[in-house]
């Protein structure tokens, strides 16, 4: 099966999404934080980059956990602007 194009939107979302966890890394180490998610540092920085903007579950929830995000924050990077919950 081949995997679609991602959209602008969701190319942008990601990017929004590299932003909060660098943001959230804070001072940790780009190396600190993949080990404690159990991922390269290559693909912590992809992420944060934007340059893989759709990463798996699995390694958004590690990252979550590295870097003690609720899922829902990191979930709202993917919601598009405007448009919140209950509202």
């Amino acid at each position: 099966m081949v995997r679609n194009p991602l959209t602008p939107e969701q190319l942008e979302a990601g990017r929004r999404l590299g932003a909060m966890l660098r943001e959230a890394r804070g001072s940790a180490s780009l190396g600190e934080i993949a080990n404690a998610a159990g991922i390269s540092p290559e693909t912590l920085r992809k992420i944060e980059s934007g340059r893989l903007p759709s990463p798996a579950f699995g390694t958004v929830v590690a990252l979550s956990r590295a870097l003690d995000l609720r899922l829902d924050d990191l979930a709202e990077v993917w919601r598009p602007s405007g448009l919140r919950v209950g509202g």
